[in-house]
């Protein structure tokens, strides 16, 4: 069953954090925040809303790291997420394809099975061979 989603009004989460809504206006001013709106206009705060707050909150009030460098900050956090998902797709891409192949061959079914590090050098071989 999906989960149904929480979201939290301004108030609310000015209250929970101790801050001042015009502070979570001013995130939202500078992109640094970006609650749905209703079609009333009312800022609706999710769950992931409130971790990238608090996320937030821990760069300016423990690090003391201004509003700049907090947006710096989330950007780069944003494209190392980016570059761990691309390189969870090529480990996939790759097990799949070696796994293909050991099905296909026979050779390189026993080559994996008794010596990983075979691999990589015959890998190395062929992409040599290539160039």
């Amino acid at each position: 069953m999906k989960e149904k989603k929480r979201y939290y009004t301004i108030g609310v989460v000015a209250q929970m954090y101790s801050i001042h809504p015009q502070t979570l206006r001013l995130y939202e001013k500078e992109g640094l925040l970006k609650p749905s709106r209703t079609k009333g206009k009312t800022r609706h705060y999710t769950d992931e809303d409130l971790q990238r707050l608090e996320f937030i909150l821990t760069l300016t009030r423990e690090l003391g790291v201004n509003l700049a460098g907090v947006d710096v900050i989330l950007r780069m956090k944003e494209q190392m997420e980016e570059m761990e998902r691309q390189i969870e797709k090529l480990i996939e891409f790759i097990q799949r394809e070696l796994s293909k192949a050991c099905h296909e061959d026979e050779n390189i079914k026993s080559i994996v099975l008794s010596d990983r590090k075979s691999v990589l050098d015959i890998i190395g071989k062929n992409e040599t061979k290539r160039n």
